[in-house]
């Protein structure tokens, strides 16, 4: 029944994934927020009578069934942000979807994941760069995200395919609206490996705002973000800068000073938005994607054993945590433990002070 109701919560326009989460988190369940009084919900910062009016509107839950009942039909799986099995790198973004429809075997949560972005116009150039690095992380058990579009996303797409690698196409339109159509066959054959993902529900169009929000999603789901053509404006640089703001690696390629489809990622590299992308070995060696194996890390053979009871509870959490686990990206051990982020980080820069772990490239962190 809970379900229900937060389908229809994301139904109500103006209830965003911000103020789903703060509906929730105010009166304890979508449930609840649905059956409130009128005066109780205008008391909530950002509740106006746009929200009001969705909220009571007679057909909602009816709109929500049908969505629940086309998603069993054609098979989607929903996650709610609440969700225990919610993909694991959006879980802590503060602007996380509240709700995703996914259609797929791939695994959201996959260890490693690279977004592959670009322009519409990609050139020859662009195309086969994008097939090399795909085709050189094959190796590396990678993940490729990225926007299903013409040009430079497609190009990810399909090698990846080519590359028997799983690969998720995050859309800006309902599962059930294929933009652009051209690409259905493309996104039928993701679906044994990787899969196709949307936050918004089924007949939605792509409209042109969506095509922003959908970029989120993108460089939320990467570990690391791979700008390969854009000129000096476009959606790949979008990706950038939200990949920046969710403390992700960001790489750029650069190109022939003659193409204007290079322009976006030159400049991204001299405004330090972007590492420069030379070979595939930048992108293994700022991941340490070479050198540590899965959920492991090098042990020294002195190592002594310490005495968490001088930390701090949560110090002690973080410690003992990685040394299970081995190295870990701040946004997934925020997620393990718990601890949001920002907090987290000045925790873990107390402990670098102390000599206890260290920083390493690619945002991680790992016990001395």
């Amino acid at each position: 029944m809970e379900k229900l109701h937060q389908v229809a919560l994301t139904l109500v326009e103006g209830v965003g994934s911000i103020m789903f989460r703060q509906l929730i988190s105010h009166f304890g369940s979508a449930e609840n927020v649905l059956k409130s009084k009128s005066d109780k919900l205008l008391k909530l910062p950002g509740v106006g009578k746009q929200i009001l009016e969705g909220l009571k509107e007679n057909e909602l839950l009816k709109r929500a069934e049908n969505i629940l009942n086309e998603a069993e039909k054609q098979q989607v799986k929903l996650y709610f942000s609440a969700d225990k099995d919610y993909p694991s790198k959006l879980k802590n973004l503060y602007d996380s979807p509240a709700i995703l429809y996914f259609k797929g075997k791939g695994d959201l949560s996959a260890q490693r994941t690279i977004g592959i972005v670009g322009t519409r116009q990609a050139t020859e150039y662009g195309r086969k760069v994008t097939e090399e690095i795909i085709e050189q992380l094959k190796s590396f058990q990678v993940c490729v995200v990225s926007g299903l579009a013409y040009g430079i996303d497609i190009a990810a797409h399909k090698a990846a395919l080519d590359n028997a690698m799983p690969t998720i196409g995050v859309m800006a339109s309902g599962l059930d609206i294929m933009y652009p159509a051209a690409h259905k066959k493309y996104a039928e054959q993701m679906l044994a490996e990787g899969g196709i993902l949307s936050e918004n529900p089924f007949g939605m169009k792509p409209l042109r705002n969506l095509f922003i929000a959908r970029n989120r999603i993108i460089a939320g789901l990467s570990d690391v973000t791979i700008v390969v053509e854009s000129a000096d404006k476009g959606g790949a640089l979008v990706t950038a800068d939200f990949a920046n703001n969710y403390h992700r690696e960001v790489f750029a390629v650069p190109g022939s000073l003659a193409n204007k489809y290079s322009v976006g990622c030159h400049q991204l590299i001299k405004d330090n938005k972007a590492n420069i992308f030379t070979e595939v070995n930048d992108i293994v060696d700022a991941m340490n994607w070479g050198t540590e194996s899965k959920g492991t890390r090098k042990k020294k053979p002195e190592e002594v054993e310490l005495d968490l009871s001088q930390f701090t509870q949560e110090e002690s959490q973080v410690i003992a945590f990685l040394k299970t686990n081995g190295e870990m990206q701040i946004d997934n051990l925020s997620w393990q433990t718990q601890i949001p982020v920002n907090k987290l980080a000045s925790l873990l820069l107390n402990l670098e002070f102390q000599g206890i772990i260290k920083a390493m490239t690619g945002k991680k962190f790992g016990l001395k």
